[in-house]
């Protein structure tokens, strides 16, 4: 048999599982220190292009590749923003992965386009001044699409 629950206690339970379902969905993100840590190595192989010699660019390229190849399947998918808690998988949007790696591939060309234009335009270490912009925008830009991929589930 079940307990008689009023009008007003049902909203109150329901209000209460809200609240907890928003502090969860609040918890979608990728850790901080991932944004900081491809903004250094942007920045580093900004600098590396235009001060180091080539066999150093394409050591520290791969490198850079790898470390973030090993450490990107663990931190990209959205379900461990921070240490506090792990979320369920569905929760989270399957694609997240896939738009970092766009957002990513997306910044690569913009690099690439800063640097020639800089470069065209006779800019001395276009490559710095390339890596530097771009790492300010995956700081700013990666949270941002979080940002957005958490209001996705917040309506769904």
């Amino acid at each position: 048999m079940g307990i008689p629950v009023d009008e007003s206690e049902a909203y109150l339970a329901l209000s209460a599982v809200q609240r907890r379902r928003q502090q969860v969905l609040a918890e979608i993100g990728v850790p901080a220190w991932y944004w900081f840590f491809l903004a250094l190595g942007w920045a580093g192989l900004g600098v590396l292009s235009d001060f180091g010699p080539s066999w150093a660019v394409t050591a520290g390229t791969a490198v850079f590749g790898a470390l973030h190849a090993t450490l990107a399947p663990r931190v990209i998918t959205g379900r461990r923003g921070s240490s506090q808690l792990s979320i369920r998988g569905d929760l989270v949007s399957r694609e997240l992965p896939a738009m970092i790696i766009g957002f990513l591939v997306l910044m690569i060309g913009v690099t690439v386009a800063i640097a020639l234009l800089l470069h065209a335009d006779g800019t001395r270490h276009p490559g710095t001044f390339a890596g530097a912009i771009v790492a300010l925008l995956v700081v700013t830009g990666g949270p941002s699409l979080i940002a957005a991929v958490r209001r996705r589930a917040e309506r769904g």
